[in-house]
């Protein structure tokens, strides 16, 4: 091997990026293989070392033969006695490794027309070896990243993305599994992704496997944490994401600091920020939520833009049951379940949606039909109050109002004022009438219809 094989192996690792000490040890593998055709032996335990030689005009390289030192030597390619090891090296002793220098004889043996090819094929196959490893181990740490690519062709059902890197034509596979729904993948589009998996290059043609996704929802953190600052730094966090590929996500966030605004500092001066992530994804809806330490405050936050009125919960069976006026329940529930889906998926609890005319009709799950009752009602069902009424009557603050209502309900006594005509604009005062019970916060069974004279009243007349 003279000089200009050393400026070969040079220009390899200038193009390639492979160190030269990894080229040597593919140069000692290839050699090692010619040495065996060249003696035809098949044994395959022959090791040989090249090392650079410092001696100008001479060959760059010095090859050796690792020998075993053995009191019995069988195989002299692989095994040396101790006698001639020790006049290599005085200190040598049974079991030791010595590199034995190979003769001019032995190197120009090689050098033959049938060593040489099989030592140039298995160079070449361990430079190509040396490579894929290089490349695997500098993926294999950014699983979990996002790196962006080329779209450059269609193989079968999977997108192949040429990367942009410094190793030359470094591809990555984007599967159909890993493709958002509904978007568009045209040739020479440049855009993020977020690297799934690496896999190991096996025995065959093809190097490492480097996997890439754009639906993994772990694409929409990463994004955040290069458009705001404050995620990058740690004073805002990101608590959780939820995501429907290409059509809406959610993200909660929360600041380590009161001076911060977590939601303030993703969306951006003029919505900058989001809006990048936003032009990222193709157009992907994201929704910005404040995480809260309170489950029915989260529950609240991740349910906007609809307005919630209630939330109760369900510790043991981890589920919410959540109200909503008449008219946000569709907003709630948003297009096919996506609102509450994504809120469910984001907050990690079920979440069961009900409007308030739903929940006055009992209309209630399952699950909550026993720990959550409309009112805690004070009276047996037995009484003759209506428990939907109790809860019109007055509060606990005016005492007067309470212990007359007390009477009424120990007495289970209803004084009933003699019909007279009301004028229609005239106008009851109410503490005159503090003996009168108003008709509709009381309902009065089996009292015979004799004694009750209502025709004296319109129905549509107004009390106060």
């Amino acid at each position: 091997m003279n000089a200009e094989f050393y400026e070969a192996l040079k220009l390899i690792e200038r193009e390639k990026e492979i160190p030269f000490d990894s080229l040597l040890r593919c140069l000692e593998i290839a050699l090692a293989k010619a040495y065996e055709r060249s003696l035809n032996i098949e044994d395959d335990q022959v090791t040989l070392k090249v090392e650079q030689t410092s001696s100008k005009g001479g060959s760059p390289f010095r090859i050796s033969r690792v020998s075993r030192v053995s009191e019995y030597v069988e195989n002299p390619h692989t095994q040396i006695s101790l006698a001639d090891a020790r006049e290599i090296s005085p200190k040598a002793n049974y079991g030791d490794r010595i590199p034995v220098v190979l003769s001019d004889r032995e190197v120009d043996r090689m050098g033959g027309r049938i060593a040489s090819q099989v030592a140039r094929q298995v160079l070449m196959q361990e430079i190509r070896e040396a490579e894929r490893n290089k490349v695997y181990d500098e993926y294999v740490d950014r699983v979990g990243d996002v790196i962006s690519g080329t779209i450059s062709r269609r193989d079968r059902g999977d997108l192949v993305v040429q990367l942009g890197n410094q190793l030359g034509k470094m591809e990555a596979y984007l599967p159909g599994l890993e493709q958002t729904r509904g978007e568009q993948y045209r040739f020479h589009d440049r855009m993020k992704f977020f690297v799934v998996d690496v896999r190991k290059a096996g025995k065959g043609p093809r190097g490492p496997q480097i996997i890439v996704s754009r639906s993994h929802p772990s694409l929409l953190r990463r994004l955040f944490e290069l458009e705001v600052p404050e995620i990058e730094s740690g004073h805002v966090i990101i608590k959780s994401v939820a995501r429907d590929p290409g059509q809406r996500s959610k993200i909660a966030v929360a600041a380590k600091d009161d001076r911060y605004d977590p939601v303030g500092s993703c969306v951006g001066h003029r919505g900058q920020r989001v809006q990048a992530v936003v032009d990222e994804l193709r157009n992907e809806k994201v929704d910005i939520v404040r995480w809260s330490p309170d489950q029915r405050q989260f529950i609240i936050e991740s349910l906007s833009p609809a307005k919630v009125v209630e939330v109760r919960l369900d510790e043991i069976n981890k589920a919410a049951l959540v109200i909503v006026q008449d008219i946000h329940l569709s907003l709630a529930i948003g297009k096919e379940g996506q609102n509450v889906r994504l809120a469910a998926k984001l907050t990690g609890w079920r979440i069961d949606i009900r409007s308030e005319s739903q929940l006055h009709a009992g209309d209630l799950p399952e699950f909550m039909e026993s720990i959550a009752p409309l009112e805690e009602a004070e009276f047996e069902e037995e009484d003759i109050y209506d428990t939907k009424k109790i809860a019109d009557l007055p509060d606990d603050d005016d005492e007067e109002e309470n212990d007359q209502d007390d009477e009424i309900y120990e007495e289970e006594v209803i004084e009933l004022v003699p019909v007279v005509d009301v004028d229609a604009e005239a106008s009851v005062d109410a503490e005159a009438a503090t003996g009168v019970v108003a008709s509709e916060n009381v309902v009065v069974e089996d009292l015979d219809d004799s004694i009750i004279d209502l025709s004296g009243f319109d129905d549509d007349e107004d009390e106060d």
